[in-house]
């Protein structure tokens, strides 16, 4: 009777087998010029794993893209299925919006948050999760799956249903009394002392050739404004920002208002919606997408 191999045994010939896969890509990466993109497990603010996410998994009917601010408005907080937030905290809402122009598949809605637009691209973000050309080798294509997918359920977030219940119960409750002064007159003083005109332009002027770049191709494209706590709602950033944003996209129809009653709405810093008042919004925007994908079925339907 031949001998069962003994498990220190078999840890060492799995653990070469491991070893010459991965030298076999990176001989065939230097050969052929392709570079083998694995997800990665830590990222700078989330960046990579938000990413990785959206390519590896199939295409939403809802995308959001832009910055911190929109980055509080969780996935499980909307009860319409199939929405992505690709909201980059640090980052340019440009950089979002980019990726996902440049996938073969697009989503059905796209809507970009204008309140922060000083922030440049990242083009190596944008090149590294753009489509890839169909030449990619196809060697590597089942080994990026097979982590891709062990990569989206350790990062897979909760699902409104899952969190349902204690959504319900934040909501419940009164708005916060938290003293955010402190944070409201730091963010102010910034806020009043940054001019964010060329900057703005330049990123305007990249958001209107994706807007038609993407609806060319069948998605639309909507624009929103994050509310901010009145101190903010008048400085020197937000009045120049929202003065070009708006001279640059006048069409009324473009616009996703968010007509939440600012009475319920707290920030824990005058910029960003604390828990709570992120429901509250996410709610609102909810009644709005379903309405929006339903005219959008239904204009699809009329041009066939």
């Amino acid at each position: 009777m031949d001998k069962q191999p003994k498990p220190t045994a078999w840890l060492i010939k799995s653990a070469a087998a491991a070893a010459l896969l991965l030298l076999v890509c990176g001989v065939a990466t230097a050969r052929f010029g392709h570079t083998l993109q694995l997800p990665v497990t830590t990222a700078r603010d989330g960046a990579l794993v938000t990413m990785n996410r959206y390519i590896d998994n199939p295409v939403p009917d809802i995308v959001l893209v832009g910055s911190s601010m929109t980055v509080r408005l969780g996935e499980e907080y909307f009860e319409t299925p199939r929405v992505r937030n690709l909201a980059l905290a640090g980052g340019s809402v440009v950089t979002g919006l980019e990726i996902v122009a440049n996938q073969r598949q697009l989503p059905k809605l796209v809507v970009v948050e204008t309140n922060i637009l000083s922030r440049p691209a990242d083009p190596a973000l944008v090149k590294r999760f753009s489509a890839k050309e169909e030449h990619e080798a196809l060697f590597f294509r089942p080994i990026r799956t097979a982590i891709a997918a062990y990569e989206s359920r350790v990062h897979a977030p909760r699902t409104h249903a899952e969190v349902e219940a204690s959504l319900k119960r934040l909501l419940a409750q009164p708005p916060s009394e938290f003293d955010n002064r402190v944070y409201v007159k730091r963010a102010l003083g910034e806020m009043e002392s940054e001019d964010p005109s060329v900057a703005t332009r330049v990123n305007i002027e990249a958001i209107g050739r994706l807007i038609e770049a993407l609806e060319k191709r069948g998605a639309r494209v909507l624009l929103m404004e994050m509310p901010y706590a009145p101190p903010i709602e008048t400085s020197r950033y937000v009045r120049i920002t929202r003065e070009i944003v708006h001279h640059a996209f006048p069409d009324q129809g473009r616009w996703l208002p968010i007509d939440v009653d600012r009475n319920e709405l707290r920030w824990d810093d005058g910029v960003h919606l604390d828990a709570r008042s992120a429901v509250l919004v996410s709610r609102y925007l909810d009644e709005r997408f379903s309405s929006r994908l339903s005219d959008i079925r239904e204009s699809s339907h009329s041009g066939q």
